[in-house]
């Protein structure tokens, strides 16, 4: 039988390996500098991608930092000019200072080139940074560490492969004014043909869709509440709704999509457990405790039945980074890329607050913390082109007001996810203060005002059973205002609200 182990280099190929130069192009790069140097404006073709650390000769990346400071302050860039700024310039003078400068502009070819030469400078600049990511591949893997395990490895390299494609940007900038005309009508076009569906990504909840128009692809929305209000739960019948509308969708264009929901706050199973009881309509604390009739039971399977084919995958990593959320997402949808044509349809992060700063993040002051990360979160909406929705905690400046609906100035921490959201959403549930208020008679109060007091306590207790306010507070693209959803705190369950003129008569059908 043959061997299929790697046979070792002979010495040959080993002084080959050892020896390859980086790619690189020192004539390109001479002549990119001789270019600018005999017409400056040659330098606007490319100084939106390129930088001097984009050279592989250090000397050249000198020259062209220096060259684009005299440039920028509206001053000629060439070999006298330069000589004054470098003449003390080490680098410069040992590759020959003035003669080096003037020899620059005898190795243009054509000024038009300009464009080409800064491409493929930044190139190979990526080119030998692919290689030293490979390196710290190479080496990390053979340095084991209990710290740094092999799937944190993964985690980095992929954050930094992510970096290095999104560094220099080559295509964009202006478009003009009818170009961008065009794509507003083709958006015009598409909602028309909707015929009143929604644009964004439904919740599944009639009224919240009707105020925002659905969770918009690259919008930050942020959905914040005091502690039992019922923001996961909220979150969860989203993501649920969600999901179940890109598994039976007719669109091509929603068909197969997914729903990837980070639960920093709950492991995965009790997350699955609360969206079974929601389902199956029992109550969470009797599955966990196996409190369970024979019909509860089978309607406990019926719903997992329903349930197991949902596009809803939970991560519930505690303390994860936005960078490695990132990650995630693209592994999830490229790992998914062939069953699921879709891609990534919305992202669910409970909560915002257990998020960890990334490595460059880390910092004494919490609100720096916290505004990093919501920047983070608005990036990742872009980047992925997906709404993200992240919950978030409202300060204790609520209980000490006698008015208990949240405003924005209580948002937890930071001004910044006020700043950097498009959307701001409150749950407040009246019943949950209500409850907590029942009426106890005084000493000196009478039986006939107390019971009138505790009359008029009830029938507001009537009024407001199962009811929740989601208060849109600020939404970018459209009104503000509140919406009044079903809640059922027995399975955590939010659902539309039927209002009294929404229930039909009865009819009666007695002959005449």
């Amino acid at each position: 039988m043959t061997s299929t182990s790697p046979q070792p280099l002979d010495s040959g190929d080993q002084v080959n390996a050892a020896f390859r130069a980086p790619p690189h192009n020192y004539e390109a790069e001479r002549a990119l500098l001789g270019a600018i140097l005999l017409n400056n404006r040659a330098f606007e073709r490319v100084s939106e991608f390129l930088r001097p650390e984009h050279f592989t000769d250090p000397v050249n990346g000198h020259i062209f930092d220096a060259s684009g400071r005299l440039i920028d302050q509206g001053h000629q860039a060439n070999p006298v000019t330069l000589k004054t700024y470098l003449e003390q310039d080490p680098l410069v003078n040992a590759a020959g200072g003035f003669s080096y400068l003037t020899g620059l502009t005898s190795s243009v070819v054509t000024v038009i080139n300009t464009g080409d030469y800064g491409r493929l400078i930044y190139d190979l600049y990526l080119r030998r940074e692919l290689i030293a990511v490979g390196n710290d591949m190479v080496n990390d893997a053979y340095d084991a560490d209990f710290d740094d395990p092999a799937l944190a490895q993964i985690e980095t390299s992929e954050q930094k492969l992510f970096d290095l494609a999104s560094t220099g940007v080559i295509e964009g900038g202006f478009q003009s004014f009818d170009r961008a005309l065009i794509s507003a009508i083709d958006l015009a076009e598409a909602a028309h043909r909707r015929d009143g569906a929604l644009a964004g990504v439904t919740t599944g909840l009639r009224d919240m869709d009707s105020k925002l128009g659905g969770l918009h692809s690259s919008d930050l929305i942020i959905l914040a509440g005091r502690p039992s209000m019922g923001k996961t739960s909220l979150a969860t019948n989203i993501a649920f709704n969600a999901a179940q509308h890109f598994n039976t969708s007719e669109s091509a264009e929603d068909r197969g999509k997914l729903v990837a929901f980070f639960s920093l706050e709950m492991s995965s199973e009790q997350l699955a457990t609360r969206i079974l009881a929601e389902r199956s309509r029992i109550n969470s604390h009797d599955i966990r405790t196996g409190r369970l009739s024979n019909s509860d039971f089978e309607r406990l399977v019926a719903a997992s039945h329903e349930l197991h084919d949902l596009s809803l995958y939970i991560d519930d990593t505690p303390a994860i980074t936005v960078s490695a959320m990132r990650t995630r997402c693209r592994r999830l949808a490229r790992q998914h890329s062939t069953e699921h044509h879709g891609g990534l349809g919305l992202v669910v992060v409970d909560y915002l607050q257990l998020l960890a700063p990334g490595r460059g993040g880390r910092n004494d002051n919490r609100v720096q913390e916290i505004s990093s990360i919501t920047r983070g979160l608005k990036a990742l909406s872009k980047e992925l082109d997906v709404p993200v929705l992240a919950l978030s905690q409202l300060s204790r400046a609520v209980e000490q007001r006698e008015d208990k609906r949240p405003q924005l100035s209580d948002l937890r921490e930071s001004g910044s996810i006020e700043q950097d959201s498009d959307v701001v959403m409150f749950i407040y549930r009246e019943q949950y203060y209500h409850a907590r208020r029942q009426p106890t008679q005084r000493e000196d109060e009478a039986d006939a005002k107390f019971i009138d007091r505790m009359k008029r306590w009830q029938e507001r207790g009537q009024q407001i059973h199962n009811k929740a306010d989601i208060i849109i507070a600020k939404q970018r693209h459209g009104p503000i205002g509140s919406v009044t959803l079903f809640f059922d705190e027995n399975f955590t369950l939010f659902d539309n609200l039927i209002s009294d003129d929404q229930i039909p008569e009865t009819r009666d059908n007695t002959s005449v």
